[in-house]
């Protein structure tokens, strides 16, 4: 009896395992906290317009308002990762082996975007925004806002090791201090605000998740903070990027404009160098690699607010 064929993989199905792969789209928190947008430039300019006028009563006909300008501009940067399969692995229907790697392949570069979001976050205490401030500070100031802070301390009996009722007041005060902040006409920003993510380091996971359990009413304490539930979603993102000890951040994340901004030049590009290429025959070997262009950048600071945790 001949033995058993087996169908050789090819570069199309290993394109293929690529494709399907990178559908599966980066992580949530990325769609929740950055604007997605298309860039068909080297470099994209934002021109961040101040807000629009209050309604008033009509009396001497219309006086349209000014819009205040501050511009800014994203440059495109072009990332890549590759790997390589030999090409005796393809003939001998390495299947499981090769869609391990291709796996990992894949994963890197729809981590990406969070990767990128991430280095921004832990950089906001000393890198500008729109308004020429750094994106967590305590001195914002826009036409008639007043001076506003979205970087605040919150004071515990230990900075490293909080209480989840500590941390679930730190949450609190956050999202006060956003509720708070006005535009550059003094009119607030925030009123409507109901849904909120609260981004940790690994090492603050237990207390925030119990203190999402004691803001929402599932554990039965507090009941002045139960009373919340029903009128906001909190939602916990443990971050192992952040090297945070004492600290973690409050978004808003129910509002069209967000915090920050991912700016895509297109989908990722999926190359090869497969069957027949001169690459092939001179390493026996096939290379695949997801080529993406793009970046990220700071937005809405007022969507945002840092707690920074002190011992008492």
């Amino acid at each position: 009896m001949l033995p058993m064929q087996h169908e050789k993989i090819t570069t199309r199905g290993v394109r293929g395992m690529i494709l399907a792969e990178l559908e599966t789209g980066s992580a949530a928190w990325v769609g929740q906290l950055a604007m997605q947008v298309g860039s068909d430039q080297a470099v994209e300019e934002y021109a961040w317009l101040g807000t629009a006028p209050a309604m008033r009563e009509f009396l001497d006909g219309r006086s349209p308002a000014e819009l205040k300008e501050n511009s800014f501009t994203i440059s495109n940067k072009d990332y890549e990762g590759s790997i390589t399969i030999k090409s005796k692995d393809m003939r001998r229907d390495k299947l499981g082996m090769i869609r391990v790697r291709v796996a990992q392949l894949s994963q890197r570069a729809m981590d990406h975007p969070a990767n990128l979001l991430s280095t921004l976050i832990m950089a906001g205490e000393s890198t500008t925004c729109y308004d020429g401030q750094f994106f967590f500070d305590t001195d914002h100031a826009e036409g008639d806002s007043g001076t506003q802070s979205n970087d605040i301390g919150h004071t515990v009996v230990s900075s490293t090791a909080p209480t989840a009722d500590e941390f679930a007041e730190g949450i609190l005060k956050a999202i006060q201090a956003m509720y708070g902040i006005k535009d550059d006409r003094g009119e607030p920003m925030n009123q409507s605000a109901n849904e909120f993510t609260v981004m940790v380091p690994t090492s603050l996971m237990s207390p925030a998740l119990k203190a999402v359990n004691i803001l929402l009413g599932e554990g039965g304490k507090t009941a002045a903070l139960a009373a919340l539930k029903g009128e906001f979603t909190i939602n916990i993102v443990i971050n192992p990027r952040l090297t945070w000890t004492t600290k973690f951040a409050v978004f808003r994340t129910d509002n069209a404009a967000k915090a920050f901004i991912l700016q895509e030049e297109g989908e990722p590009d999926v190359i090869s160098l497969g069957e027949g290429s001169e690459y092939e025959q001179l390493n026996k070997e096939q290379l695949f690699g997801i080529d993406w262009s793009g970046n990220v950048g700071y937005g809405y600071w007022q969507f945002a607010c840092l707690v920074t945790m002190s011992d008492a």
